[in-house]
């Protein structure tokens, strides 16, 4: 797991769990915020997964 990959899944980690604080105290503008986090998250996941996919074939 790379550097991108696991600042990824803490972020979407974070932004459920800001998402579901939101929730419980009705608040809309925290849970649009953890949605935000959980999107910016998975794609920087998906960044490290590329980067591993280069790694593996020898272009990085």
């Amino acid at each position: 797991m790379n550097e991108d990959q696991f600042k990824g899944k803490a972020k979407n980690i974070g932004g459920k769990i800001q998402e579901e604080v939101g929730d419980l105290i009705d608040s809309k503008s925290q849970e649009a915020k953890g949605i935000a986090k959980q999107v910016e998250g998975k794609a920087q996941e998906k960044v490290g997964d590329l980067k591993e996919i280069a790694k593996d074939r020898g272009n990085c």
